[in-house]
């Protein structure tokens, strides 16, 4: 069992907390933009293109993540529009900035004349990491995480060993980051990758969303799970039509 309570609170400048929520979240952010960076002439795409695009999808994103994560806590937020717009105590969804930020970056492919699934596939591994990393701002929060347990991999939460979410899906999204380069790296067609992060994502999502303590609710449903079901069923299908049409041989996932 994990028995350290981290401080939220990384160092203080000026008088302003510096947390490590976000901390995590930026240095996860770095670390998949490098990553595309690098990878971007493979995919036919200028690696300038790719920091354009960051400055116009990370801000989105954040911005999706955000009103996502209110509109569903609307009660702990009407009336007070600074608790809106402060982030550092938390509060962001990721659905939301999934969704914004492919928006966000679905205008950029139209404005700068790019194939929408060659730069989705050229993004995914690096939002996978980003978020294997980001996730851990929530442990700093001690939040997202699941219920009491007294399993041996438990972490210390306000007095309470409780199931380490965290640290699953963390694990679950940086093993999707090196699948998805391997798949990426050797797919056919564009959108194979696109694909499978979805699939990949929903799958770890839906389960691991059971455990958790703090879910966003439309009535008595986790909205992740609604969600990652939807997403599950759509992209499969969509991954399956897409192998029998560039697969010659009509096998699947050849």
């Amino acid at each position: 069992m994990f028995l350290y309570e981290p401080n939220p609170v990384a160092f203080t400048v000026l008088g302003q907390d510096i947390r490590w929520y976000g901390i995590c979240i930026a240095f996860g952010m770095l670390a998949g933009l490098l990553i595309a960076y690098y990878r971007a002439p493979g995919h036919q795409i200028p690696s300038e293109k790719v920091v354009d695009l960051a400055l116009i999808s990370i801000p989105a994103g954040v911005i999706g993540a955000r009103l996502y994560y209110v509109l569903f806590n609307w009660e702990l937020y009407e009336g007070d529009f600074f608790q809106i717009i402060n982030l550092r105590n938390g509060g962001l969804a990721i659905h939301g900035g999934l969704l914004l930020g492919m928006l966000a970056a679905a205008i950029f492919c139209r404005v700068w004349k790019i194939a929408p699934l060659n730069l989705l596939d050229l993004m995914v591994p690096s939002i996978a990491l980003a978020q294997a990393i980001g996730r851990w701002g929530n442990y700093f929060n001690q939040e997202a995480h699941g219920g009491p347990t007294d399993l041996p991999w438990a972490i210390l939460v306000r007095g309470e060993m409780v199931q380490p979410t965290i640290l699953y899906e963390s694990l679950w999204l940086l093993s999707m980051f090196f699948v998805l380069i391997f798949i990426d790296n050797r797919s056919k067609y564009n959108g194979r990758a696109f694909l499978l992060y979805g699939i990949l994502y929903s799958v770890e999502r839906f389960f691991v969303e059971q455990l958790r303590t703090d879910s966003l609710m439309i009535g008595s449903f986790r909205t992740a799970q609604l969600v990652s079901a939807v997403v599950f069923i759509v992209f499969l299908l969509l991954l399956i039509k897409m192998e029998r049409k560039y697969n010659r041989k009509g096998r699947l996932f050849y």
